[in-house]
C-alpha cells in the first residue's frame, strides 16, 4: 500500500511539475506575443530546447540584432529539427548570416527559400558597378543620445528626429531603451546637431514618436505615434501605429489628429509628402498588403480631405518589409526594404516615376547600405546631401551624407551595327562583349535601331564583335585604361559575304550560297572524284579565309528513279561531300549535310518522261548555303 502512495505520489510530482513548466512557457511565450524580445529571450534561455523553444529564441535574438546569438539557435534549431520548420526561419537565419557577412551560407538558404540560385557576392559586385551614387557618409554628432533615427528637413536650417535620449521615458520591452520622442535641432556644418529641443507636449506624449514630415512653409506636420493600447492580432498583442497630424498656430503645435484612413487594428507610418504636397506616402500593414509592410500613397485633396490608400504594387512591395519611403523634388521615391535582394538588413533603394508607373527598384550600393539596417533615406537632390540611419554600429544612429555619380556607371561602350556599304542598320545582330581573356562578358541581339550599349570597368582591356547571318564578323579592340576614354562609341560596319566575294551570291529565296562549278559523280555513286575535289577547294580555301563561315552541303537528284533510291543516294552524295571539306582541315562542327532527293527542282522537271536530258540535269546538283 505504502508502495502505491509513493508512486502516486512521484506521479502528481511529475504532473505538477509539467503543468508548471507548461505554463511558466505559456508566460514567455507572451512576452514574445507582445515584442519584448530582451525579456523573452532571458527566460527562454531557461527552458527546455524544444522546437518551439529555439524558434522564438533565435526570432528574439534577430529581432533584437542580437546576430551571432540568433545565428547560433538557428543552427541549433535546423540541426535538431530540420525536416519540420517553417521555410520563413530560413529567410530569417538568412538575414542573420547576412548581418555577419556569412554569405555563402545565407545564399543556400536563401536559394532554397526563393527556389532559384541567390548569390549575393556576385550581387554585391554588380550593383557597385551600376548604381546610380556613391555616397560619402559621416556619423551625425548627438551627445547625451544611445539610439537616434529618421531625420527629416525642417524648414531651411532646421532637422528634426527621433530620438530614445529621454531617459525619464518608459522604457520599450523590445529593446529596453527610451520611448522615443521627437526633436528639432540646427546642424552644423561639421555634422553636429545643436539647439536640441523636444517638440510640445502635444507632439511629444508617453508613447513612441518618431518619422515627422514638415510642408515647405512648415506649418503642418505629419508624424507617428504608437497606440497606448495593445490589440490582439494573428495571436499576437500589438501596439499598433499611427500617423497623426499637427498644425502650427500662433507658433503652437495643435490640432493633433489621426489621419481617417489609420486604425487600431493595423498599423500606418513613415509618412513622406510628394513635391506638390497633394499625395502621402508611407508604409502600412492593412489588409490588403503584399507583406509584412507594403508602401502606400494616399491622395490629399483641396479641402483637407483624404482619398482611398493605393498600394503601391509588386514592382515596389514584396512579401516581406518595405518602410520609410521618401519622394525627392526629383519625383524619385526612395524607400528601404529587406524584400529585394541586398546586402543584409533593410537597404535603400531608388525607383523612378516613368509614365505614372514606377520602374524596379534599384539598390543605392554598398557606399551607404551595410550589412545591417540602413533606411529613413532623406536627400535634396539639386545639392547632393542628404541623411540616413542605421544600425550599423549597434544601435540606431544618423549619418550625413554627400553623393557623387558612380564612376564606374561612366564607363560604357555604344554604338550601332550597320552594313559596311548600304549603311542600312542591321536589326537583329548579336554584339559580343569579350574581355581580354577572351571570354564573353555580356552579349545582345540590337533591335530596330540596331543599337547596343555595354556597361565596362576602368583599367580593362575589351574587345566587341558585331557578328550577323551571311556576314562576315568584324572584331574591335579598345582599353579603359589610364592612357584610353571612358566613353566609346563604336560603329560596327559588317560586310555581307556576298559583297566581299565574287562567287557568293544571294538567291530568289533569299538564301546565301557559294556559287561553285558543278560537281559530277559516277552514276550510282557518292565518291568525290577528282574533278569534284578541285572544285570543292575553292570553297575550302574560302571558308580557311572566313573561319566563322558555316555551310549547309545540300545534294538534290532530278526525278528519275524511285523517290526512296533518290533520296538515300543524295544523303550519301552530302555526306561524302561533307567528310572531303573536314579531310581538308574543315572543322566538323562548321558543316552541316543533307539529302533532298528530288524534293527541290529548280524547274517543271517532276516527274520522269517529261523532260529532256538537259532539263533533268539542271535539278541534279550540290549547293553550298550560308548558314553563319
Amino acid at each position: 500500500m505504502k508502495k502505491h502512495i509513493y508512486i502516486l505520489a512521484s506521479l502528481l510530482l511529475v504532473s505538477g511539475m509539467a503543468f508548471a513548466q507548461k505554463k511558466n512557457l505559456k508566460r514567455v511565450n507572451k512576452l514574445f506575443e507582445m515584442r519584448s524580445y530582451t525579456q523573452a529571450a532571458e527566460a527562454y534561455e531557461t527552458k527546455e530546447r524544444t522546437q518551439e523553444v529555439l524558434q522564438n529564441l533565435a526570432d528574439s535574438y534577430y529581432y533584437n540584432a542580437s546576430l551571432q546569438k540568433a545565428i547560433k539557435t538557428y543552427r541549433e534549431l535546423f540541426i535538431e529539427y530540420s525536416d519540420s520548420i517553417d521555410i520563413e526561419y530560413h529567410f530569417r537565419f538568412a538575414q542573420a548570416l547576412k548581418g555577419v557577412k556569412e554569405y555563402k551560407e545565407a545564399d543556400k538558404h536563401l536559394t532554397r527559400y526563393y527556389n532559384k540560385t541567390i548569390n549575393t557576392p556576385a550581387f554585391i559586385v554588380e550593383t557597385d558597378k551600376t548604381t546610380p551614387h556613391t555616397f560619402e557618409l559621416k556619423q551625425i554628432e548627438n551627445k547625451n543620445s544611445s539610439s537616434d533615427f529618421g531625420l527629416s528637413f525642417y524648414g531651411e536650417n532646421k532637422v528634426a528626429f527621433a530620438s530614445a535620449r529621454n531617459t525619464e521615458n518608459p522604457s520599450y520591452s523590445w529593446n529596453e531603451l527610451p520611448y522615443l520622442d521627437l526633436y528639432s535641432a540646427t546642424l552644423t556644418n561639421d555634422n553636429v546637431l545643436e539647439n536640441v529641443e523636444p517638440f510640445s507636449d502635444a507632439i511629444n506624449t508617453n508613447s513612441h514618436e518618431s518619422s515627422a514630415v514638415f510642408t515647405k512653409d512648415g506649418k503642418t506636420m505629419y508624424f507617428n505615434r504608437t497606440n497606448t493600447t495593445r490589440k490582439k492580432t494573428d495571436d499576437e498583442h500589438i501596439a499598433h501605429i499611427k500617423i497623426y497630424k499637427a498644425e502650427l498656430v500662433d507658433g503652437v503645435w495643435t490640432n493633433v489628429k489621426a489621419l481617417p484612413f489609420t486604425s487600431n487594428t493595423y498599423s500606418t507610418e513613415h509618412p513622406a509628402l510628394s513635391k506638390d504636397e497633394k499625395t502621402l506616402y508611407f508604409a502600412s500593414d492593412m489588409p490588403g498588403t503584399l507583406g509584412s509592410f507594403d508602401i502606400y500613397k494616399v491622395v490629399i485633396n483641396d479641402d483637407g480631405t483624404y482619398g482611398e490608400p493605393e498600394n503601391l504594387g509588386d514592382k515596389i512591395n514584396t512579401k516581406h518589409r518595405e518602410q520609410f519611403p521618401f519622394i525627392s523634388e526629383y519625383n524619385v521615391l526612395y524607400f528601404s526594404s529587406i524584400g529585394h535582394q541586398g546586402y543584409g538588413g533593410l537597404d535603400v533603394f531608388r525607383s523612378n516615376i516613368v509614365n505614372g508607373n514606377f520602374d524596379k527598384p534599384v539598390n543605392l550600393g554598398g557606399s551607404i547600405n551595410s550589412n545591417l539596417d540602413d533606411f529613413a533615406y532623406v536627400v535634396r537632390e539639386k545639392n547632393n546631401r542628404g541623411y540616413v540611419s542605421s544600425n550599423r554600429t549597434g544601435y540606431d544612429r544618423l549619418f550625413g551624407f554627400a553623393r557623387e555619380e558612380n564612376p564606374l556607371t561612366k564607363y560604357q561602350v555604344e554604338g550601332i551595327v550597320q552594313d559596311l556599304n548600304s549603311k542600312e542598320l542591321l536589326a537583329g545582330s548579336l554584339v559580343t562583349l569579350f574581355d581580354e581573356s577572351n571570354t564573353v562578358i555580356q552579349d545582345t541581339l540590337v533591335g530596330n535601331d540596331a543599337y547596343y550599349i555595354f556597361k565596362i570597368e576602368p583599367n580593362k582591356k575589351y574587345k566587341v564583335r558585331g557578328t550577323r547571318k551571311a556576314y562576315i564578323p568584324q572584331d574591335v579592340e579598345f582599353s579603359t585604361d589610364s592612357k584610353g576614354k571612358i566613353q566609346h562609341n563604336i560603329y560596327l560596319n559588317l560586310e555581307s559575304f556576298a559583297d566581299a566575294e565574287e562567287r557568293v551570291k544571294e538567291n530568289e529565296k533569299g538564301d546565301v550560297q557559294v556559287q561553285l562549278d558543278k560537281i559530277y559523280f559516277d552514276f550510282d555513286k557518292s565518291d568525290i572524284r577528282e574533278d569534284a575535289a578541285v572544285t570543292l577547294n575553292v570553297l575550302v580555301d574560302l571558308m580557311k579565309k572566313y573561319p566563322s563561315m558555316e555551310v549547309e552541303v545540300s545534294a538534290h537528284t532530278d526525278a528519275r528513279g524511285p523517290d526512296q533510291y533518290n533520296l538515300d543516294l543524295s544523303k550519301r552524295r552530302a555526306a561524302s561531300t561533307l567528310e572531303y571539306l573536314v579531310s581538308q582541315g574543315i572543322e566538323r562542327n562548321r558543316l552541316k549535310s543533307i539529302g533532298y532527293g528530288e524534293m527541290q527542282p529548280l524547274n517543271k522537271c517532276i516527274k520522269e518522261g517529261i523532260c529532256e536530258d538537259e532539263e533533268y540535269d539542271i535539278n541534279r546538283r550540290c549547293e553550298f548555303t550560308i548558314l553563319n
